[in-house]
């Protein structure tokens, strides 16, 4: 697969499925509460901080899983369960003809699909493959036409929520496919998340993903404001409450307050640990970057941030959460 493959898609064509949006007939319980007869085996592969809990409300909702992770220690609890953990992304393919992936890299989803032992070598005709995790577009649109090659389907179908919302079952799910094959994968995605939008082709799902990188940016400002009116003497719960109140509020203030002691729950409550890690914003960040420089789009905070968050990476941040670039502003005075 090319290294120098490049986003040329560009999001059309917006279809939203809603749990808010849907009937009391149609809600999420009777989207989910199909006859035993659909609750068929869902591979499920890579059980990471969003993983996991995506596929324990798989579980909830009565689906036997067919289980892999490259780290065997994570799987025990599944296992523990009831449910069937195997050897390798074939091993899952030769057992379950509905799969989610949920990898960190471009590099991990095209071990696990086109690798020695990956998930095309036993894919069976007619397969539902999803693949939730946040890579290159190029990489999506590359994979799809293998998995096409074998006679199945492949969507990209990356989230946004955070791993508060993968437990609550509230992800929202930018999907990417032929429109027709849209509805086979609300069953299931609708059993982990409360918005299911339709993008586009495959790869769209990707592009609007990429543009998040909204939440590092409005995550590094909201660290800033914190700070600065900390430094200027206020209390941090009183400056909270206000910029809650005020046109500053976002996410990030109100939901996933970067600083110690303000809110319950959140992983700055929690020595940054947990969430979504710095890492993967860096990556992120990067995957952004490349699609404005081959698009020709200026993202001059979105390059910032991306800077700071590797910068963050370099100085022992990498596997804090990404809500830790108010520490790491904090002890920065150098910019």
């Amino acid at each position: 697969m090319a290294a120098s493959l490049r986003l040329c898609a560009a999001a059309s064509g917006l279809r939203y499925w809603s749990r808010r949006q849907r009937p009391a007939a149609a809600s999420l319980a009777a989207v989910c509460s199909r006859s035993m007869a659909s609750k068929t085996p869902v591979g499920f592969i890579g059980l990471g901080n969003m993983g996991n809990p995506m596929a324990k409300n798989l579980m909830k909702h009565g689906y036997p899983l067919i289980i892999y992770d490259v780290f065997l220690d994570v799987c025990k609890e599944f296992q523990d369960a009831g449910e069937q953990v195997v050897s390798s992304p074939a091993d899952v393919a030769e057992k379950a003809d509905r799969i989610i992936t949920m990898l960190p890299t471009s590099i991990n989803a095209i071990e696990a699909y086109s690798g020695a032992n990956g998930i095309l070598k036993k894919v069976k005709k007619g397969s539902l493959l999803i693949d939730s995790s946040t890579i290159d577009p190029a990489v999506s649109k590359e994979l799809a036409k293998e998995v096409e090659k074998m006679g199945a389907v492949f969507m990209d179908a990356p989230v946004s929520g955070g791993v508060g919302a993968a437990r609550s079952g509230n992800l929202t799910f930018m999907v990417g496919e032929a429109e027709d094959e849209f509805a086979a994968a609300q069953e299931l995605l609708g059993c982990m998340g409360s918005n299911v939008v339709y993008c586009g082709a495959v790869g769209t799902g990707q592009a609007a993903k990429i543009c998040n990188m909204l939440l590092a940016i409005s995550m590094i400002g909201t660290a800033e404001a914190m700070n600065l009116g900390i430094r200027l003497g206020l209390d941090p719960k009183l400056l909270a409450k206000i910029l809650n109140m005020s046109s500053g509020r976002c996410w990030s203030s109100d939901t996933y307050n970067p600083v110690p002691g303000v809110m319950d729950g959140v992983p700055s409550a929690n020595n940054y640990q947990g969430g979504f890690g710095a890492t993967l914003m860096a990556k992120d960040l990067g995957l952004a970057q490349d699609s404005a420089t081959s698009t020709k789009s200026p993202i001059l905070l979105g390059s910032q941030a991306h800077q700071i968050y590797r910068m963050m990476c370099a100085k022992g941040y990498s596997k804090k959460d990404f809500s830790s670039v108010f520490q790491f502003l904090r002890e920065e005075e150098t910019f």
